[in-house]
């Protein structure tokens, strides 16, 4: 087998309304609604759904838990315009810009906290001549 990519990936929430609207005003997600009014956030070519503890699916991690995520987004924001954008959200940055080997190379990373505490970390690959 050779996987190609990713489709989505779930997040174990307290509180799927803030969580949508963290997303939404601060990574510039989409919130949409699929299936059973569940809801998920859409970017690109994939989607983070999102799930409320207490009512997972039957088809779940072990042991779904809030805050257990470490997520690396990519811009093409430099990372001065992100801890800026972020600045402006009210969202503290806790790390950055600090250079990390990402899986095209080299990058430059911010880190934040959602309202679950998950590690958001959001990165720029600067073009290299």
């Amino acid at each position: 087998m050779k996987i190609d990519g990713f489709d989505h990936v779930v997040l174990t929430v307290k509180d799927i309304e803030a969580t949508w609207r963290f997303y939404v005003k601060v990574l510039g997600m989409e919130m949409v609604t699929f299936g059973e009014n569940r809801k998920a956030l859409s970017f690109g070519s994939q989607k983070i759904n999102l799930q409320q503890l207490g009512r997972e699916s039957t088809l779940s991690a072990e042991v779904p838990t809030p805050g257990s995520a470490d997520v690396c987004f990519i811009t093409s924001l430099s990372p001065s315009d992100v801890i800026a954008h972020l600045n402006f959200c009210g969202v503290n940055p806790i790390a950055g810009p600090v250079e990390r080997n990402g899986a095209r190379g080299l990058m430059m990373s911010v880190y934040f906290r959602d309202p679950d505490m998950n590690l958001i970390e959001v990165s720029h690959y600067e073009s290299r001549n």
